[in-house]
């Protein structure tokens, strides 16, 4: 019988930890200022100029400047404490396990490799909450990530949802780039919700409809999805 139910996009990083994202920042300003010989004003600047042209920072560096996609993950991705940032999160946990996997699929969606992807949720105890991951491969050509179509395309895909209106998908606000693809997102047709946590500035233009400040607002916003006992 054919799996026909919705699918839930998760963003790994971003929606489950922003200090991931504020951690990898500094390790990819480093690689910069190493690989490229770059001061850290001129570092951070080319740094932002390829995230918000491309997507990834990666991107920028494979085109211009031949870089070793692999090699940047294991600096980089790889590198991050992770072991010293993240830890079980009790709550994500109790969130994920209330939602009715008889009418939902929880899917990964990422713009990290799948390294980092994995090391994430396992840290977070929530591995076994998912049944499978989008993640950008450093390793093909040409690089896909979001926003650009091709891997929510992918995604769709390898999740198994064939229709717009079957795909849901939250990300967090850390970067201008995480605006863009809500943005991206919604207008494809998938039902998209922008996490702004708290103490974080809304944004002066909502990306897309939904917006909320804590992941445990999805169970309001998405009573479908949850068990109701």
């Amino acid at each position: 019988m054919a799996d026909t139910r919705p699918v839930f996009f998760f963003d790994i990083d971003n929606c489950v930890r922003k200090k991931v994202h504020d951690h990898m920042t500094v390790l990819i300003d480093d690689y910069f200022m190493k690989h490229l010989e770059l001061d850290q004003e001129e570092a951070f600047r080319l740094h932002q100029e390829y995230y918000k042209t491309y997507g990834l920072a990666i991107e920028g560096l494979v085109r211009h400047h031949q870089i070793d996609p692999l090699e940047y993950n294991l600096q980089v991705d790889d590198a991050l404490p992770l072991d010293e940032i993240l830890a079980p999160d009790a709550q994500l946990r109790k969130l994920l396990e209330d939602v009715d996997k008889t009418k939902v699929k929880l899917w990964l969606f990422t713009n990290a490799y799948v390294t980092h992807g994995q090391r994430v949720v396992r840290l977070l105890g929530v591995e076994d909450m998912f049944e499978g991951m989008t993640f950008c491969d450093y390793g093909k050509r040409p690089m896909l990530c979001k926003p650009h179509l091709g891997m929510f395309d992918k995604a769709m895909s390898e999740a198994g949802v064939k229709e717009m209106k079957d795909c849901y998908f939250v990300e967090l606000t850390a970067t201008d780039d995480s605006a863009l693809n809500c943005g991206k997102a919604e207008e494809i047709g998938w039902t998209t919700t922008h996490l702004v946590e708290e103490g974080e500035p809304l944004p002066a233009i909502k990306p897309c409809k939904n917006q909320i400040r804590h992941l445990e607002e999805l169970r309001t916003l998405f009573p479908q999805f949850f068990k109701t006992s």
